[in-house]
């Protein structure tokens, strides 16, 4: 059974102490979070402008691919240090580097030059992301934790919501430059909100590099994504390099286990990862991941060409889903701190939304507007029931000593999740179309590759709707294949109760 130690003697909280008002917590730890997450988004419609900026349309994926590589990579970095160094020294210098990142970003010449300005503020994002869940474990109670999760979820929905908005908006009316230049006098009211969470005097873990653990954890991840990024163009000439990067990174990943069991200090914490409740709960978040991202990706795809919506009628369209998600991790995070639950919401959470992904699979087609955005609405609102439970059942399993590791395992496992779940559902989708109707892959093809209709005349919408339509249907039980393991995960998980 796993320990948790958070459960009666918190030596950060001893005897039920007081700890900081909401006010003081909430904006230093949740502007952060939201300044590393609409980074992952902001860029998206700036694409374009960036492209003829540069001149360099082919390497523009680049951009993105980029700062999510670092930020996966920087996760279990920034966790390891905050354990040793302390978690707000630790944020403090993550801003640092999301800022002076930001600022070369914008001062960018060509996009060789912006990739890699990406890394670096992929490397500060990382560890914003990382540190704002530590942060909560450190400074709230753990009954508290989960009503503060909820927020977390929340500030992220709305971060993801908010990103592609507010990239049109900047790149039309002031150009591409000025989405990153934004990031700094908002980085710096981070750092002053920051420097007013109270400094936890507590025992730290001890530190010693492991330069090896890094270099062979930092393989693993770029062969991966990459591999992963190759496979979701839904090319069949990606298909052999992409299997040749996904080989190198499962080299890279025995390896990296052998050497990080024989290491005294390691970069990834396999003995923490080992315990029941913690790598039940982090496979938990990969399930949610590639359910949530890979749904939110393709479901703008299925509402233009299947339902006939334009792109921005697609967007307005998932408005019901990302409020729902935000009012369902606000309403679970009560929950959890009222009753002291935790698998429970997860488990009637995703047990309905793989009901509503069987309808979205067999009855889409027939719902009117209205019910179809009742139905994401509703989704949205049990999808919430599951990252915020993640998060305080791996921080009360790996103790107040062991917070940013146990947060790093969560980041790390959702982003793998998102990626693989987003490129399984775009193979499938490619694989089925190319068997039944090559002219439909190609559509959609493009659809993935441009984000729109890319001109499609009646008659080709006519030929290629239906099979399309099929493809989706695959794509939707796949994706409830997802929330189904994510369900059996919750409901075997051992820490049922904090």
């Amino acid at each position: 059974m796993p320990h948790a130690p958070d459960q009666t003697g918190d030596p950060q909280h001893p005897g039920g102490a007081k700890y900081p008002p909401f006010l003081t917590v909430f904006p230093s730890i949740m502007l952060p979070i939201f300044l590393a997450v609409v980074d992952q988004t902001i860029v998206a419609t700036a694409l374009p402008a960036i492209a003829a900026s540069t001149g360099e349309v082919e390497r523009a994926s680049w951009v993105v691919v980029s700062y999510l590589i670092a930020t996966t990579i920087a996760a279990p970095i920034y966790g390891r240090l905050g354990d040793a160094f302390g978690r707000r020294r630790l944020m403090f210098v993550a801003l640092a580097v999301f800022i002076s990142a930001s600022v070369l970003c914008a001062a960018s010449p060509t996009i060789l030059f912006l990739t890699m300005a990406r890394v670096l503020q992929g490397l500060g994002g990382g560890g914003l992301m990382t540190l704002s869940q530590a942060l909560i474990g450190e400074t709230i109670p753990p009954r508290e934790r989960a009503r503060y999760q909820g927020y977390f979820a929340t500030v992220a929905v709305c971060a993801n919501t908010f990103g592609p908005v507010a990239g049109g908006y900047l790149t039309e009316h002031f150009g591409w430059q000025s989405i990153f230049l934004v990031n700094v006098p908002v980085g710096l009211v981070a750092f002053a909100l920051t420097a007013r969470l109270p400094v936890r005097k507590t025992e730290r873990l001890a530190w010693r590099a492991d330069p090896g653990g890094l270099v062979l954890f930092a393989v693993f991840v770029v062969t991966a994504l990459l591999a992963l990024e190759q496979v979701q163009r839904a090319q069949i000439a990606n298909v052999p390099i992409g299997a040749g990067l996904l080989a190198l990174a499962l080299v890279a990943l025995v390896l990296l286990v052998r050497h990080e069991n024989r290491n005294a200090s390691p970069l990834i914490p396999l003995k923490l990862l080992r315990e029941s409740a913690i790598w039940h709960s982090d496979a938990l978040a990969a399930c949610h991941g590639a359910a949530l991202v890979s749904l939110i990706t393709f479901l703008p795809v299925y509402l233009e060409v299947v339902r006939g919506a334009s792109p921005s009628e697609a967007g307005f369209m998932l408005v019901p889903l990302t409020i729902g998600i935000g009012t369902g991790s606000l309403v679970t995070g009560r929950l959890v701190s009222r009753t002291g639950r935790t698998t429970i919401f997860p488990v009637v959470g995703l047990t309905l939304v793989t009901a509503n992904l069987l309808v979205l699979a067999f009855l889409a087609p027939s719902l009117d507007s209205l019910p179809f955005a009742a139905l994401l609405l509703w989704t949205g609102l049990c999808m919430g029931t599951v990252m915020g439970v993640v998060q305080v059942i791996v921080q009360s399993a790996a103790g107040t000593l062991r917070l940013g590791e146990a947060a790093a395992s969560v980041q790390f496992s959702r982003s793998i999740g998102a990626a693989f779940g987003t490129a399984l559902v775009g193979t499938v989708l490619f694989a089925y179309l190319s068997i039944k109707n090559p002219e439909a892959a190609h559509v959609f093809g493009v659809l993935v590759e441009q984000g729109a209709r890319a001109g499609l005349t009646p008659a080709q919408r006519a030929a290629v709707e239906a099979d399309i339509g099929a493809a989706f249907r695959a794509a939707f039980l796949l994706i409830a294949a997802f929330t189904t393991g994510g369900l059996l995960l919750a409901a075997t998980n051992p820490l049922r109760r904090i």
